[in-house]
């Protein structure tokens, strides 16, 4: 690669003894250091003893945010008095947002604070927003009066404002520590080590285990307290349960790899963008050797390792193109001229965007759990033998098919896949993906078809709603979780492995950020069929009374949309180019 000048060599050097200590030695040859910032023995740290700590952070922070949202539009409609749809557009609406933030602690993470203390301080505000929703459900004056037969008060500004406050505080933490968890994990595994390299494809299944390990708890046990003992003690136990995520993360903390946050990942972006335009005029030279990098296999951006030059998206080469005035100014600025490494982060990202996109019908589908799915339940007989079953806690049919998925994934199906395709991992992460979109679909019409039959049998039985069991609903979870195997794990392997290294927490964010707006899509076509089907008196299809409406359709729109979706992931995924680093 062409160079300028001599005043960044000493860095340049820096970097390169950081990076050139490969797997042979006792050290860690990514450039992660200990929490003092020295150079780290692998044998006394990372790995799977310091992931333990990791993976205990995240069971028992899932399992608080899952003791909130799992059964959240219940809340909202036995104790706030909300109709099916206000409470679904408010869980969905909440549940982007608690996705959407994750681009504040990826950002931060990656420019300055780094994950560990990105973790930690979200992780304190994510308790203090616990602490005061538990406060909002335990005192009375801070819920509307019960109902008295058909008539339901509704909730005064300042309840609403109580919930919410409590709310968005946990949405705000859980969003700035979301893309940091899996990523801090994924840095205790060396990348240059080939044994460590292939436990850190591991690291993300048993991470998705955790998850829903907790999940399974808040699900079964917590809802079942919230029904049965009340708000109060149901939301003050997974209150409890972050208190004990904050303290596993901390006490790993000698045995944690850090790797240096790379500075801005939106500056480094936003600095490729200027200098391209700058040099519109400018002609790239064909010989990719001419553009401009540091000398060396030390990288301009601290903690990251070069890129390769990929010839496409060839108008951003403009930025590493060097002029006469460069040459004449001899000192590297950033927003005139950057390196070829630092455009190649931005290619990677615009590389990664179509199948970003084509995942976010994934999680619409993903948000019936908590609304749609719930609704359907609460009009299903919930009576089984002498035990009741709350329709929210049917997401744990979701868990139970992840946690038997997850082992039989990395034992069976992987080594089985791996003999026919070559792939250690069995089939590539894009493959993977498409997979569990192509599950997706068909839960949305195993969910279509259970309400068609429902709505017949209410008919034909006056609406009686107690003539189908709530045990129908179990095949459309199960497939959910089948898919979130696939699809989810996938996704966030491949937005991990993909990014660059000093944007993984801002690419893991990418990930989880489709959720969001999945949730926020889910809440659009929610309001757009509410207002083309419920006109002239007509109820709609998601009325208030389901017997009235015809959920089914929803459904079966759904189903359509995501195989559409598929076709159009399908396109995206073929042409997909991946980055390479030196």
């Amino acid at each position: 690669m062409g160079s300028l000048g001599e005043e960044q060599d000493g860095r340049a050097l820096m970097e390169e003894a950081l990076l050139e200590n490969k797997s042979g030695g006792p050290y860690t040859g990514d450039g992660s250091v200990d929490y003092h910032g020295n150079p780290v023995l692998k044998i006394h740290s990372g790995n799977w003893k310091a992931c333990a700590f990791i993976l205990g952070t995240e069971c028992c922070e899932r399992l608080a945010y899952f003791g909130i949202a799992t059964n959240l539009v219940s809340y909202l409609t036995k104790e706030l008095h909300k109709g099916n749809v206000e409470a679904a557009r408010t869980v969905t609406t909440w549940s982007g947002t608690c996705y959407l933030t994750t681009l504040i602690g990826a950002v931060i993470a990656d420019a300055s604070w780094g994950k560990y203390w990105t973790i930690a301080v979200f992780s304190t505000i994510y308790l203090i927003g616990m602490s005061a929703l538990t406060l909002s459900a335990s005192f009375p004056a801070l819920q509307p009066p019960k109902c008295a037969g058909s008539i339901c008060p509704e909730a005064s500004p300042v309840q609403h404002w109580a919930l919410y406050i409590g709310l968005y505080l946990v949405a705000l933490g859980t969003g700035g520590i979301k893309p940091c968890v899996p990523s801090f994990g994924a840095d205790q595994f060396d990348d240059t080590d080939a044994s460590e390299r292939v436990r850190k494809g591991s690291f993300f299944n048993w991470f998705f285990m955790c998850i829903y390990i907790g999940s399974f708890v808040s699900s079964s046990f917590v809802v079942w307290v919230q029904d049965n003992c009340g708000w109060g003690i149901g939301f003050g136990i997974p209150t409890f349960f972050m208190a004990l995520a904050i303290g596993s993360f901390f006490a790993g903390t000698p045995l944690y790899r850090f790797q240096k946050p790379g500075g801005g990942p939106v500056t480094r972006v936003c600095q490729v963008v200027v200098a391209s335009f700058r040099k519109w005029k400018v002609c790239v030279p064909a010989d990719s050797s001419l553009l401009y990098e540091l000398p060396g296999n030390g990288s301009a951006i601290t903690g990251s390792r070069k890129l390769v030059h990929i010839n496409d998206l060839r108008f951003f080469d403009k930025a590493a193109t060097i002029t006469d005035l460069d040459e004449a100014e001899n000192v590297s600025n950033p927003w005139k001229l950057c390196t070829v490494t630092q455009i190649e982060e931005l290619k990677t990202l615009i590389r990664m965007f179509p199948v970003w996109a084509t995942i976010i019908m994934f999680a619409v589908v993903y948000a019936q759990i908590s609304t749609t799915f719930v609704e359907q339940g609460m009009v299903l007989n919930t009576t089984v033998g002498s035990f009741t079953i709350p329709p929210a806690s049917l997401s744990t049919v979701i868990v139970i098919s992840v946690i038997l998925l997850v082992p039989l994934y990395d034992t069976f199906f992987v080594p089985t896949a791996a003999r026919f395709t070559g792939n250690e991992r069995g089939i590539s992460q894009l493959q993977r993906i498409g997979i569990g979109l192509f599950i997706s679909v068909l839960a949305m019409v195993s969910a279509a078809l259970l309400e068609r039959k429902r709505l017949k049998t209410s008919k034909s039985n006056a609406g009686d709603v107690d003539q189908m069991s709530i045990l129908w609903q179990f095949p459309q979870y199960f497939l959910v979780g089948a898919a979130e195997v696939f699809t989810f794990i996938g996704q966030s392997e491949f937005f991990y492995e993909h990014a660059p290294d000093a944007m993984r927490s801002l690419c893991t964010s990418l990930a989880l950020i489709t959720t969001g707006f999945g949730n926020y899509l889910s809440s659009f076509i929610l309001a757009a069929v509410t207002y083309l089907t419920a006109r002239g008196g007509e109820p709609g299809w998601v009325p208030d009374d389901l017997n009235k409406g015809h959920l089914d359709y929803l459904f079966w729109l759904l189903a359509g949309l995501s195989a559409l979706n598929l076709m159009v992931y399908v396109c995206c995924a073929m042409r997909y180019k991946s980055k390479r680093a030196y």
